[in-house]
């Protein structure tokens, strides 16, 4: 049966997390991410699983890692700062193929930035912040239902595709309070061994879809390397093999990317004759369905296309909405990240303007609206 609570976003990722299945978290606090460790040592042991504050991020991120080869769903969060700190471990995470979930509650930067303040200047170093070629898996929630939501599906793409995968909140998201929906028995994808027995199980072959077969853990059997180097499908060294190590980027980058449709999640809204649209992810979609509400109103074919997921990016959607609309407005709370993606996947069919927002404030539907009117 259906439960309805009124939490914020930060607890809702948290609730999310549990629901899915995660048995172990390790963080350190940081605003405006803190209410996801501190509720996560509160509720987690209760499920049974585990909670540990590490001594910095970095640790952090590594005893996750840790955690998902000693055969848990496991997860971390923070903001900032403390992402910058995890992202060589995310690499390893990524060459590894280890399934995790890591919750950044975005704030205002660089460095110390703006530590109470919302942002969403992270959004390319959750897809580029290590180094080399690889590709992750992030969501974008824009309300605390989101927030429960994507976390679940979070969860379910990590252990999937066996890549670290990202919620990429804010602080708008993260502290409001509003009504969630909690069911009984949300859609959730268990830990699935592998197919093949140990003495046949090769820990890194891939089937024809470029996926692993299952997630092994240690002390199974399995006879496990895990390499930060690019290795073999036994998972040896092979750094200085090229067509091996080329071969394995391949997979690495193809396995997420080539699965871009089924991954793709978006949400229209007035689109079917709309001649501008905002496309917005995160919190800016707020303001955003009330400007587009004020401008149909006023008579003027505006419409919403929001991303829940924001890597890989739906490039075949906006492609398409390009060829059908005169102008897209892109508004974020950066110095105009996402709208170099949307302009690259429209290829000229329409105008697509950027809507910047800086200093830590959300945009004001005004802002919006004066966009759509033609007036920024």
């Amino acid at each position: 049966m259906e439960r309805v609570t009124v939490i914020q976003g930060n607890e809702a990722c948290v609730r999310g997390a549990i629901a899915a299945g995660c048995g172990f978290f390790a963080g350190y606090p940081i605003t405006p991410a803190s209410e996801v460790a501190e509720l996560m040592a509160e509720m987690l042991p209760r499920t049974g699983g585990v909670f540990i504050q590490m001594e910095d991020e970095i640790a952090s991120i590594c005893a996750v890692v840790g955690a998902a080869w000693g055969g848990a769903k496991a997860c971390t969060g923070t903001s900032g700062p403390g992402f910058s700190l995890m992202q060589e471990a995310i690499g390893y995470a990524a060459a590894t193929e280890t399934p995790c979930v890591i919750i950044n509650v975005q704030r205002g930067g660089p460095s110390t930035g703006m530590p109470t303040s919302p942002a969403q200047a992270d959004i390319y170093q959750a897809k580029y912040g290590s180094h080399g070629d690889y590709e992750i898996i992030a969501y974008a929630p824009s309300s605390a239902q989101e927030a429960f939501d994507l976390t679940i599906k979070a969860f379910n793409a990590a252990e999937k595709y066996r890549v670290p995968v990202f919620v990429m909140s804010d602080e708008v998201v993260g502290h409001t309070r509003e009504k969630v929906r909690i069911p009984e028995a949300p859609e959730v994808v268990p830990r699935q061994k592998p197919s093949l027995p140990p003495g046949q199980y090769v820990p890194f072959r891939a089937g024809e879809n470029g996926l692993l077969d299952g997630m092994p853990a240690f002390n199974q059997g399995y006879n496990l390397l895990l390499e930060g180097q690019l290795h073999d499908e036994w998972g040896n060294r092979a750094g200085t093999v090229v067509e091996t190590s080329a071969a394995l980027l391949l997979r690495l980058t193809g396995k997420v990317l080539n699965h871009d449709g089924d991954l793709t999640d978006v949400e229209g809204r007035y689109l079917d004759d709309a001649d501008v649209v905002v496309l917005s992810y995160g919190s800016p979609i707020r303001p955003a369905m009330q400007a587009i509400r004020q401008a149909r109103e006023k008579g003027i074919k505006a419409g919403a296309l929001k991303l829940r997921i924001v890597w890989p990016f739906p490039d075949e959607v906006v492609h398409d909405l390009a060829g059908r609309v005169k102008k897209i407005i892109v508004p974020e709370m950066n110095v105009g990240k996402m709208v170099r993606e949307v302009e690259r996947a429209a290829r000229g069919r329409c105008e697509v303007l950027a809507l910047p927002k800086l200093g830590g404030a959300l945009h004001t539907p005004a802002d919006i609206l004066a966009a759509i009117e033609g007036r920024r």
